[in-house]
């Protein structure tokens, strides 16, 4: 996830180039995001209510909503809530999933070009998505957009140790063929090595907000080989691949999967929240 704070020209930050045109690959297959990337876990939502006190009435901010994952959760407790998403196709299958939230928007925008209304919000909420903005605005837009007290909920999500674990060892090999940035020897890391101290940090950098609260949460997931490989084309990563690479990755790890693994592979992902209260 990108942490680089450094102000500077868009043409100076070849990584931020390099961020933005990857943000922009989940637009292309909206209806396929939607079907294949998971939901978040219903505790997250009770943390959420606890830590941040988002619940009924509560005017929230959402940053990302991709095509509503954490959006309709969050309308059925009765928030009323603002989501900014910067993909047409996302924000539009986001509209069709809230059509009968009558508390709900969806903008169309780019959070860092986004005009933020004068009546701030109680709490701002980024499930999976604010790494992909600005490092340079995203936490003094955040609290910009809070009133004094009002919370920043930042959900990540990654992919640990656990599950068919031999398989994530197995498949780093197709990964070596087809794509060549692949580090040798990669694997999963386990949940207790991550820790959520450069959110905490870049939190504390900022100066607008106290201390970050975590909670953390471990899901499995199992998936067909055909489901596996619906998720795999969501990843940012894999899309930018070229075709050719692509389409020979995918078919390798269909074949590991059908052939070692029964048509089948459960993954686990460590799904973090961090809360922090504007001063």
């Amino acid at each position: 996830m990108p942490d680089n704070t450094r102000h500077a020209k868009r043409d100076d930050r070849p990584e931020e180039s390099r961020r933005a045109r990857l943000s922009r690959t989940f637009d292309e297959d909206a209806e396929l995001y939607d079907r294949a990337r998971p939901g978040y876990p219903p505790e997250l939502y009770d943390d959420l209510a606890e830590l941040a006190g988002v619940g009924p009435g509560s005017r929230v901010l959402e940053v990302g909503c991709g095509t509503g994952q954490a959006t309709v959760p969050l309308a059925g407790r009765g928030c009323r809530i603002t989501a900014v998403e910067a993909g047409p196709s996302m924000a539009a299958v986001a509209r069709r999933n809230l059509a009968g939230a009558q508390a709900v928007e969806v903008v169309t925008a780019e959070f860092e070009r986004w005009s933020l209304p004068e009546e701030p919000f109680d709490a701002v909420v980024s499930a999976t998505a604010f790494h992909w903005i600005d490092p340079a605005v995203r936490m003094a837009k955040a609290a910009d957009a809070l009133r004094p007290g009002g919370a920043l909920a930042v959900v990540r999500s990654q992919h640990v140790m656990g599950g068919t674990e031999e398989f994530f060892v197995e498949v780093q090999r197709c990964y070596e063929r087809f794509d060549p940035e692949t580090p040798p020897g990669l694997r999963p890391p386990a949940a207790a090595d991550i820790d959520g101290s450069d959110h905490a940090e870049e939190v504390a950098r900022s100066g607008r907000f106290g201390p970050t609260v975590f909670r953390r949460y471990e899901q499995d997931l199992t998936y067909t080989t055909s489901e596996y490989l619906e998720l795999l084309r969501t990843y940012s990563g894999h899309r930018a691949l070229p075709d050719a690479a692509r389409n020979g990755l995918l078919g390798s790890i269909a074949g590991l999967i059908d052939g070692r693994y029964g048509g089948g592979v459960t993954k686990r992902y460590l799904i973090e929240l961090g809360v922090s209260h504007r001063r």
